[in-house]
């Protein structure tokens, strides 16, 4: 029986986007040859690269001031990469610490410059996403974490700003429409809307590059990069195959206005369900943060956390155990998920 994938990532990915590229790895559209022996060089993968980049613009309305890359290194990378591209050590970048991987990223960010933390939901476990702080004059950019995969909080009104924002979306990119004039960077890791592990997507606008003082080495200046249209080095050839064949779907499924509609209202079915019933309870305080790709809850009372656990595997719900820091259960209801997928969770949930 195939599983349904709650995972927070890697994770699910659309069942026709599984078939063609395991298709592709035995043989690419005919050529005799396997999509992980192509050269990067050939003109079979340079067709790849160019329509992946395409569709990016596309869903997302990316304008040519904003380059497309395809890196590795995972989102980690970024933390520090974007510093060191951006911040002298005299400037100041801004921050709001809403989870664990932002966390991450201040620390990185303060090898290279000023760190400011405009605000914080620490103190609480980070059970939700501030929202009274002031925005400072002369940061260089303001750092935010879209969606926070552990905590199960998601960031649903933007920052009102003049200053560019730089943003790690692993865990929300294409899932929604976003004003994207409001961004200097954007970046995510593929594997939880877009594919395996082993991309990064990067959205950069390029007036905001060449302003520091520092030396960079070449692969990590995204002026590189964009120089070389993602191929300085070999690049991940495999995951953004896959890449190009998940935004292939959700162009078919109706882009981000309906992967939009369609994770809502998956979203809602399952926290009604929390809300409704007496078993269980949310983690996220403010009901005005919650996340629509990852809904945390636990028992309420601990007693029942094994059973229920038992219930949920037995019914082909896999990886929906919580995070260590948080306990409980954690639905990551990425894109790929279907309604379907929610609600066999949520009858699980009412037969308990």
């Amino acid at each position: 029986m195939k599983k349904i994938n709650f995972s927070a990532g890697p994770a699910i990915l659309p069942a026709s986007v599984l078939e063609e590229a395991a298709d592709a790895v035995r043989d690419l559209n005919n050529s005799g040859l396997s999509i992980l022996e192509i050269s990067h060089r050939s003109k079979a993968f340079s067709q790849v690269l160019l329509e992946t980049e395409s569709l990016v613009r596309e869903l997302m309305g990316v304008g040519e001031e904003y380059a497309v890359l395809f890196l590795s290194g995972g989102a980690s990378t970024q933390f520090f990469y974007t510093a060191m591209n951006l911040l002298n050590p005299e400037e100041t970048a801004g921050f709001l610490d809403t989870g664990a991987w932002s966390a991450k990223a201040i620390k990185e960010t303060k090898l290279f410059g000023k760190v400011n933390v405009l605000a914080s939901s620490k103190e609480s476990n980070y059970d939700h996403i501030p929202r009274s702080y002031t925005i400072p004059e002369g940061l260089k950019y303001l750092h935010v974490t879209s969606n926070n995969t552990i905590f199960g909080t998601q960031i649903h009104e933007w920052p009102e700003t003049s200053t560019p924002l730089v943003a790690d979306m692993s865990s929300d990119i294409f899932s929604r429409r976003i004003p994207l004039e409001k961004f200097g960077i954007i970046y995510a890791g593929a594997q939880k809307n877009l594919g395996p592990a082993g991309v990064t997507l990067v959205i950069v606008k390029k007036d905001l590059l060449g302003t520091v003082e520092r030396a960079l080495p070449s692969m990590l200046d995204y002026r590189v990069h964009i120089k070389g249209a993602s191929t300085y080095n070999t690049p991940p050839v495999y995951p953004i195959y896959v890449m190009m064949l998940t935004l292939r779907w959700i162009k078919e499924q109706g882009g981000l206005e309906a992967m939009e509609k369609h994770n809502e209202k998956k979203a809602k079915l399952l926290y009604d369900e929390i809300d409704r019933n007496p078993k269980f309870k949310g983690t996220v305080s403010d009901k005005e943060s919650r996340s629509l790709m990852n809904v945390t809850f636990v028992c309420t009372d601990e007693a029942d956390t094994e059973r229920f656990q038992k219930e949920a595997t037995e019914a082909g719900c896999d990886g929906v155990k919580g995070h260590r820091s948080v306990g409980g259960f954690r639905a990551s209801i990425y894109n790929s998920m279907p309604y379907e997928g929610v609600e066999t969770l949520v009858n699980v949930m009412k037969d308990f």
